[in-house]
């Protein structure tokens, strides 16, 4: 059952743990260190320099399984990308190791079905660890990539998500096989139920890291593409304008110049033609003498170059 409390940044630490436990886990892949008192989630998460925003969204996702963030522009992708790839050193580096010893402890070595279990075991952490080692080499270092305003042409946030299939099949399998075809004796029964146990709450941090990484990960990746697109587009028609301008601006007379303040406020030809008193075809005249001039043939672009070049202000452009 889901607890539906929703942590704020005034709340304490202490008490979010009291609470869910499980959270624990979650601290450490923050880089939030224990010995923290009475201090808030806000004080908590300023002395270790993490997003506080983004620490909760994770948590009370976590907790509760819900929340919206698709449109949501506070999450701080670098809190995000370091929180995940501590996620997966832990999870490499001391829980896949662990749950094997924990395993080969509680199986008799001298079973051919325990060696196969181990064995299938072993199959599982390969599928993870490769899972989590493409998301290492190619998915967080595009997303630092990202961060540094570089984009590829090859590669995107969506290629990942289409392949973000479940890993856990294998972890299904391997507890049924264990429940169901290894009696052991007292001893060795207690051992093997602790790491079932343990197994259970894998499968359960292994759903919810996949949730974080689909739900909160993937749209805040998303939101960062479009930013650094939409900023290149605008570097791009900037470049042009200055460059144009700085060869061609000289060459514009200043009936041109005029013409184009007219196109920018919005007017159309025949406007132009009665504001200026001169006839409709010559204002079409000089409208192909200014594309040729400033190869700029978009209103847009057109508008760009007028207010970098001071021909009118920002205000008076009908953008």
């Amino acid at each position: 059952m889901k607890n539906q409390k929703m942590y704020e940044a005034d709340d304490k630490m202490i008490s979010l743990i009291r609470d869910n436990y499980d959270l624990l886990q979650s601290l450490g892949s923050f880089g939030i260190s224990l010995g923290f008192g009475d201090k808030t989630v806000k004080e908590t998460c300023e002395d270790n320099n993490v997003d506080t925003y983004t620490f909760l969204a994770v948590v009370n996702y976590t907790i509760n399984g819900s929340g919206e963030f698709e449109n949501d522009e506070k999450i701080s992708v670098p809190t995000l990308l370091h929180y995940l790839e501590a996620c997966h050193a832990y999870f490499l580096d001391f829980q896949l190791p662990y749950i094997r010893r924990e395993l080969a402890e509680s199986l008799n070595e001298n079973d051919s079905l325990a060696r196969l279990i181990l064995r299938f075991y072993d199959e599982y952490a390969h599928e993870i660890r490769r899972h989590m080692k493409y998301e290492q080499k190619t998915l967080f270092p595009y997303v630092e990539s990202l961060l540094s305003g570089n984009t590829t042409n090859d590669y995107n946030v969506d290629t990942f998500s289409k392949h973000h299939g479940a890993t856990d099949k294998k972890l299904r399998e391997l507890k049924l096989l264990i429940i169901k075809y290894l009696p052991q004796d007292g001893l060795h029964n207690n051992l093997l139920t602790a790491t079932l146990h343990d197994i259970y709450e894998n499968e359960v941090w292994l759903r919810q890291h996949a949730m974080v990484e689909d739900y909160i990960f993937v749209p805040a990746i998303r939101r960062l593409e479009q930013m650094i697109k939409q900023s290149d587009i605008t570097k791009n028609i900037s470049d042009m304008v200055f460059k144009s301008g700085a060869q061609n601006s000289e060459q514009l007379s200043d009936r041109e110049r005029d013409v184009i303040v007219a196109l920018v406020q919005g007017m159309a030809n025949k406007e132009i033609a009665d504001h200026l008193c001169i006839s409709t075809n010559t204002v079409i005249t000089h409208r192909r003498n200014i594309a040729r001039k400033l190869q700029i043939h978009s209103p847009a672009g057109l508008t760009i170059y007028a207010i970098v070049n001071g021909l009118v202000d920002i205000s008076s452009a009908k953008i």
